[in-house]
């Protein structure tokens, strides 16, 4: 992978809302058309994970059926990386990787400005949907 592409993927809890923002083009699962969206990416234990808040999302539903997608890095390298979404179902995994989340997003110079505290771990557990992206490689790689 691109030494460019590597650093903008490699967050960490001190990086900016900016840094984590990208844009996921998925197929629509009733429709079957292309539908590009504006999300965060979040990394733990080298991992890429596409999370939001609890609520239903359509991006979600998207992936469950169509798992392959377009993960848009915009900010520091600019790139469109072919990826496949797999959704966390086991539970130590998810809490694992929300008790990160949820404390990257509490911490007290919050980039976002999402109002804290955030949740708590429980209602993300039952309430928030969960990708781990696995990036392909291009075949003309």
């Amino acid at each position: 992978m691109d030494p460019g592409i590597e650093e903008a993927l490699a967050i960490t809890p001190a990086s900016r809302a900016r840094d984590r923002t990208i844009d996921i083009t998925t197929i629509g699962a009733r429709t079957s058309l292309p539908r590009r969206i504006e999300v965060w990416f979040y990394r733990v234990d080298g991992q890429i994970y596409l999370t939001t808040q609890p609520a239903r999302r359509s991006w979600y539903a998207n992936i469950l059926k169509n798992p392959s997608f377009t993960f848009h890095l915009k900010h520091r390298v600019r790139a469109d990386l072919p990826a496949i979404g797999t959704p966390v179902r086991n539970s130590r995994q998810r809490e694992v990787v929300f008790r990160s989340v949820i404390a990257d997003l509490n911490q007290p110079w919050n980039p976002a400005g999402i109002p804290q505290p955030v949740e708590p771990l429980e209602q993300w557990l039952e309430g928030s949907p969960l990708i781990r992206v696995d990036f392909v490689e291009r075949a003309d790689s």
